[in-house]
């Protein structure tokens, strides 16, 4: 097997990222550098464990990361959330934790009771905010800082605990209908814009499609859980529900980023322009998900529609013409992981188009001739080292298609991707 050329790159990146020591003080300064997955240390470390647990890398970078993402006292309770805080740093060290069995054993006991406990929490105002009647927060229930991200941390550690029972419990009970306004709208509606604040330009609030900040999330961990054997009642159900109302907006091979009361009720009930078909929002991330859901339930004709929109999105010129970075949120790396991800539960058919869809996206990320060291310090100087949006996650991403390798540990897991 010969590897794509985009994985020097990948290389490339880690070798610049190696040392902590080396790292510019325009990122360490940051108050959140040490423990936040999106944008500081821990994210860095993902990178190098799951080098060092697929024989590309060595352990010490991977070690001298998660020093400096336990360097501070760990944030746990409100202000932390699977991107932030416990829920990241347990991620980043059972990633490790699986690559070297029975490494950071006491630190991850101890991490697991937080996340489990401020889980169970969490679900208790979620449950009382729905016994008023009252609206979610995307905060409340999203991938990024919500129960469908902490979820995915639960569901790793311990899927038998009575906390990851609670996250989908909660879950199931955010898709059943709320009357608000004197108007029926579905359980996730939020009264405020995408950005989480009140927003003008959305004055009935709106419901939120995206895999990072909208229902496919809880619609991926939903999923996950029952492809992994965690069912409670009503799970399936759930997982219909998101699928319907998916379905409804589905425009050929894209879905509206959101949905307004004015969508809901009035004339335009296709809100859709050229959007980027990317992880956080467009297509790959929503597709995906209901991959995932689809192949959960036995549904093969909302298993088959997923793959044919996600394969027809990335081998599309104008949906790709959107795209124009290289992250892991919403760039080609980010895509190509999903593509070769959503191949390995593909149809035959649609697995042949999503392979040339990866080697499409590579040769997109990398084109021939180019400079890996040169496109590398590039990334770092005008992306920075983060895993959503810069190099670290840059390179995470490009390892498993570029080496067409099922991934050495689960670090996709805080994508709900796998």
């Amino acid at each position: 097997m010969t590897a794509h050329p985009a994985l020097r790159l990948s290389d490339r990146i880690a070798e610049l990222l190696s040392d902590p020591a080396n790292a510019p003080t325009a990122w360490t300064s940051r108050p959140q550098w040490p423990q936040s997955l999106a944008h500081g240390a821990p994210g860095i470390a993902l990178l190098h464990i799951e080098r060092a647990a697929a024989g590309r890398g060595q352990w010490e970078p991977a070690r001298a990361w998660l020093m400096v993402a336990a360097s501070t006292p760990v944030t746990r309770g409100a202000d932390s959330y699977l991107y932030y805080g416990a829920p990241a740093l347990t991620h980043a060290l059972a990633c490790a934790a699986q690559g070297r069995p029975g490494s950071y054993h006491n630190a991850l006991a101890h991490l697991d009771d937080a996340v489990a406990a401020d889980a169970v929490r969490r679900c208790e105002r979620a449950e009382e905010r729905i016994a008023r009647g009252n609206l979610p927060a995307l905060a409340e229930f999203d991938t990024i800082r919500g129960l469908a991200g902490i979820g995915a941390v639960l569901l790793s550690r311990a899927p038998e605990g009575e906390a990851i029972r609670r996250v989908l419990t909660y879950l199931i009970r955010l898709t059943e209908d709320i009357k608000h306004d004197g108007e029926v709208l579905p359980g996730w509606w939020t009264a405020d814009g995408p950005s989480g604040q009140p927003d003008p330009r959305f004055p009935g609030g709106h419901s939120n499609n995206g895999l990072a900040h909208g229902i496919a999330g809880p619609l991926a961990l939903l999923a996950v859980a029952l492809r992994r054997g965690v069912e409670i009642e009503g799970q399936r159900a759930a997982i219909r529900t998101i699928l319907a109302w998916l379905e409804r907006w589905r425009d050929g091979h894209a879905w509206p980023y959101w949905i307004t009361r004015e969508n809901l009720t009035g004339p335009d009930r296709r809100p859709l322009a050229p959007q980027r078909p990317s992880w956080c929002y467009g297509t790959a991330g929503v597709a995906r998900a209901q991959q995932l859901a689809a192949t959960a339930i036995g549904d093969h004709r909302a298993r088959h529609d997923a793959e044919t929109a996600l394969a027809t999105a990335l081998l599309d010129p104008k949906a790709l013409a959107a795209t124009t970075d290289v992250s892991a949120c919403h760039g080609y790396t980010g895509l190509a992981h999903i593509a070769y991800r959503a191949a390995s539960d593909a149809s035959p058919r649609n697995a042949a188009r999503l392979r040339s869809a990866v080697a499409l996206l590579l040769d997109t990320t990398h084109p021939p001739h180019t400079d890996p060291d040169e496109q590398a310090r590039n990334l770092l100087d005008t992306a920075g080292p983060a895993f959503l949006e810069g190099a670290a996650g840059t390179a995470l991403a490009l390892l498993a298609p570029a080496t067409d390798t099922t991934p050495a540990t689960p670090w996709d897991a805080c994508l709900l991707t796998a």
